[in-house]
C-alpha cells in the first residue's frame, strides 16, 4: 500500500477528548470573536446604504411605472442623451457597471427600439450606441417622474442638508471607487 507523505504546511490541531485533526494551513487557528452588540444592523453603513437603495428603487418604480424602465436603464438612456455614440466600455465607466451588464442593458433597450448600435468609423471593432428618436422621447418624458422619485427620496431631509448628503455620498464613492467592479468616471 502506498504511503502518503505528510504535508509540511499542515500541523495537528488539538480537539476535545485528545483527538487531533490536520489544520488546513500552517497558521494557528484564529479565535472567533463572539457577536458584538457594538454594531447592530441599523448602525452598519453598508446595510443602511442597501436599504436606502431598496427604497430608491421602490420610489423610482412608483413614479416611473408607466415606462417599464429600470433606474440603470434610465441612467444609460440619460448618458446617451448627453453623450451620443458612446462605446460599451465608456458607458460602463460612466454608469459604474461592468461591460457584461452594459451589454445586457444595451440589448434590452435595443430590442425595445430605444437605441441603435453601429460600428465606429475610426475603429471597426468598436460598437457605439445612440438613442433613437423614440429613446430620446422616452428619456425626456421620464425626466419629471424620475425627478419626483429623487425628491421623494430626499424629502425627509431639510433642504439645507440635501446638498451635504449628496456631497457626502460623492466623497464616499470617490474614496472607495477603486474597490468597485468598475471605476466610476463621470464625464
Amino acid at each position: 500500500m502506498p504511503t502518503r507523505r505528510a504535508s509540511t504546511t499542515r500541523k495537528p490541531v488539538q480537539l476535545a477528548a485528545g483527538r487531533t485533526k490536520r489544520a488546513t494551513s500552517a497558521a494557528a487557528p484564529v479565535a472567533r470573536k463572539a457577536r458584538s452588540p457594538d454594531m447592530p444592523l441599523w448602525a452598519r453603513p453598508g446595510y443602511l446604504l442597501r436599504r436606502l437603495h431598496q427604497i430608491h428603487y421602490a420610489l423610482f418604480f412608483e413614479e416611473c411605472a408607466g415606462f417599464d424602465i429600470t433606474p440603470v436603464q434610465y441612467g444609460l438612456l440619460t448618458t446617451l442623451s448627453l453623450n451620443p455614440d458612446l462605446d460599451q466600455n465608456s458607458l460602463g465607466r460612466e454608469l459604474g457597471i461592468d461591460r457584461t451588464n452594459v451589454a445586457d442593458v444595451l440589448s434590452r433597450l435595443s430590442r425595445r427600439g430605444l437605441l441603435e448600435r453601429h460600428r465606429s468609423k475610426e475603429d471597426k471593432r468598436m460598437v457605439l450606441a445612440r438613442l433613437t428618436p423614440e429613446g430620446r422621447r422616452i428619456t425626456d418624458d421620464m425626466y419629471l417622474a424620475m425627478q419626483r422619485a429623487q425628491n421623494r427620496l430626499l424629502q425627509p431631509l431639510p433642504a439645507d442638508e440635501r446638498k451635504a448628503f449628496i456631497n457626502t455620498l460623492l466623497r464616499l464613492i470617490d474614496g472607495n471607487n477603486h474597490l468597485g467592479r468598475t471605476i466610476y468616471t463621470p464625464s
